[in-house]
């Protein structure tokens, strides 16, 4: 049973920086590529970070790039999003997403992901 959990969300004031969790367990997590996807209320699903399953290839949004990094700790089974400088339009629920399967490579796109997390709500008030 694959489960995501999320956490490290909040309330910050813009400019401010967060950093979110995934904790992840019933999944080869060292072999798998993670990724962080976000969703606004009356958006799509949208595109953040993403991480190979060795670590060593990022990938992030345009609107992130330079602002935020993944990483992950295998012995951990967790991968996180270190958030700084942000910005009132962050505000969305983050989702940790997952692929099935081992050495699998990260995308952009959610279809690609069969894992997801509940979310965690991060709130940037201008």
């Amino acid at each position: 049973q694959v489960q995501l959990v999320e956490s490290g969300g909040g309330l910050v004031q813009a400019g401010g920086s967060l950093r979110l969790s995934c904790a992840a367990s019933g999944l080869p997590f060292r072999f798998a590529a993670m990724a962080w996807f976000r969703q606004a209320p009356g958006k799509e699903r949208e595109f953040v970070a993403a991480i190979a399953w060795s670590g060593g290839s990022q990938d992030y949004a345009d609107s992130v790039k330079g602002r935020v990094t993944i990483s992950r700790d295998n012995a951990k089974n967790t991968v996180y999003l270190q958030m700084n400088s942000l910005k009132p339009e962050d505000t969305a629920i983050y989702y940790c997403a997952a692929r099935n399967g081992i050495f699998t490579v990260a995308t952009m796109r959610p279809l690609d992901y069969d894992y997801w997390g509940q979310g965690t709500q991060v709130t940037v008030s201008s």
